[in-house]
């Protein structure tokens, strides 16, 4: 059994979920757009350049989670998937992750953007496993605070081996194990398997990764 790792947002997703989801709150009058507009951008562009400061991030993306309840949150997500997630979903990323799955390959989205945010549209490419970055629940409602390691460059790698310990797997035993990414701020990861795949890459990527000879692909 090979391990296939996919990244999601602006690689198996033609956008970005983590900014839509605070951009659809903010269209919504759930946010205010003065306030929270211009911050979504400054933190989407620190993503972008790899200055992000995850924690500080995390904070502003899960206050909003504690502020409502779950079934209001359910029912807004609902339409975000109708509104933003479905039309960034190609029919070239659907058929690399079934492409995959027919083998028998173990997959799993591995995702900065949270579970509350990505499980749904995990479901909807049908990959049964997600690592992301976990917000902190109790009694069933969000804290906003964040539960263990955020999946975050770094953290990738470290909750990839938590949740293949857990499974009494490590990444170095499987005979193929691939993963694919957009970004730069997935190096840490990219380096650790055995094949390594850029998809539609932001220029840092784009550099590395011919000069290492890695594939570059497009799923767009």
């Amino acid at each position: 059994m090979d391990l296939v790792l996919f990244d999601l947002d602006n690689t198996l997703l033609a956008g970005d979920s983590d900014y839509e989801w605070a951009q659809f709150l903010i269209d919504r009058g759930v946010l205010d757009r003065s306030t929270y507009e211009s911050a979504n951008d400054r933190f989407f562009a620190q993503y972008n350049a790899g200055t992000l400061d995850i924690r500080e991030f995390l904070a502003f993306q899960l206050a909003p989670l504690a502020r409502h309840p779950r079934a209001q949150l359910d029912a807004w997500h609902a339409e975000f998937m109708a509104t933003k997630i479905r039309p960034m979903i190609g029919a070239p990323a659907r058929n690399l992750v079934a492409r995959h799955r027919d083998t028998g390959a173990l997959c799993a989205i591995v995702t900065a953007t949270n579970s509350f945010v990505t499980a749904p549209i995990a479901r909807e490419f049908g990959i049964e496993h997600l690592i992301a970055t976990e917000p902190e629940a109790r009694d069933g409602a969000y804290t906003g605070g964040v539960a263990g390691i955020p999946a975050f460059r770094e953290g990738k790698v470290a909750r990839l081996e938590q949740w293949l310990a857990a499974l009494g797997r490590t990444l170095e035993a499987f005979p193929g194990s691939w993963f694919y990414s957009d970004s730069h701020n997935d190096l840490p990861l990219l380096e650790r398997v055995k094949h390594a795949v850029a998809v539609d890459p932001d220029e840092p990527l784009r550099a590395v990764a011919a000069a290492r000879g890695w594939p570059i692909i497009s799923l767009r």
